[in-house]
């Protein structure tokens, strides 16, 4: 009986991602889950502290370990102040913040949808200086925008209002730069083409092809700009002056700032921060599946 030669491996059957899987060892396994694991932890110490304070009392907060439950458990008494002092404005400043961030994150995201989607697919003289346009509004902070903001809202009188906050919520430079680079790769040109041979208006072709093809890019723009709206702080602190129209960032700033005088603030900071964390957490979890489907959905495409 002779013994057969071992057969060489056909690389070329073989699929990127068992490739990956074989070039990728123990050790850079460990690296990339070292970092990981860092980073998990750079961002979740501060969530466990906001919730280890929020159960403590002013003097606790100070007596006892910061990263661990001491003294009396006093979360639901703190959460009950913080939502009944001053005849409730915590609660007027959380609607505020989800007006702010709800209606300008869905109509920023349609806006930066609409351009990406246009800049991509369109062939217009200067289409160019448009995108590179886009793209130093990306590298301008929000803070060297902030003032002139002000001036330009002060000579229209519409500062000390919702809109003087709503109204620069509806533009993100970051959003329709995304867009357009994820239009160009994931919406066939080929589809468009036979859909309007079909009859179809350019708005119907967007409704109902564009924006669900687009659907991952989108999720990603919504969320970038609640979370952005959500916690901007700059902005309201100098287009506003009502507390009744603050948002809850400006809001725990100001009961903040009261801590030295009355020392119950710390209280009411640490418990409205908590309650200001949670709607962030449960739009996260809650939009996450789309991503997923993303994902899946371009693996699968050949």
């Amino acid at each position: 009986m002779t013994k057969q030669a071992a057969e060489p491996v056909d690389t070329t059957s073989i699929s990127a991602h068992q490739r990956r899987k074989l070039d990728r060892s123990p050790g850079s396994q460990i690296v990339v889950t070292g970092i990981l694991v860092i980073v998990a932890i750079y961002f979740l110490v501060p969530l466990y502290w906001v919730v280890i304070a929020a159960t403590k009392t002013t003097g606790a907060l100070f007596a006892t370990n910061g990263f661990w439950f001491g003294g009396e458990f006093s979360l639901f008494s703190n959460i009950q102040q913080v939502f009944t002092y001053d005849g409730g404005i915590f609660v007027r400043w959380i609607l505020n913040s989800v007006l702010y961030s709800g209606v300008g994150a869905v109509l920023a995201t349609y806006f930066a949808a609409a351009g990406g989607y246009a800049l991509a697919k369109y062939e217009f003289r200067g289409r160019q200086l448009v995108f590179g346009t886009i793209l130093g509004g990306v590298l301008v902070p929000g803070t060297a925008t902030a003032l002139p903001l002000f001036l330009l809202f002060s000579t229209l009188g519409l500062t000390d209002t919702y809109w003087s906050v709503l109204i620069p919520s509806l533009v993100s430079p970051f959003g329709l730069f995304l867009c357009r680079v994820y239009a160009q790769a994931s919406v066939d040109t080929a589809l468009l083409e036979q859909a309007r041979i079909d009859g179809a208006g350019e708005l119907r072709i967007f409704h109902t092809i564009v924006l669900r093809q687009m659907t991952p890019a989108l999720v990603t723009v919504f969320l970038f700009q609640v979370v952005g709206i959500w916690n901007n702080f700059f902005l309201p602190l100098i287009m506003l002056a009502d507390q009744k129209l603050y948002p809850i960032t400006l809001g725990l700033n100001n009961w903040r700032s009261q801590v030295d005088r009355l020392p119950e603030f710390y209280q009411l900071t640490t418990g409205g921060v908590l309650v200001s964390v949670i709607p962030l957490v449960i739009a996260i979890i809650v939009l996450q599946r789309f991503w997923r489907g993303g994902l899946t959905e371009g693996s699968v495409k050949g």
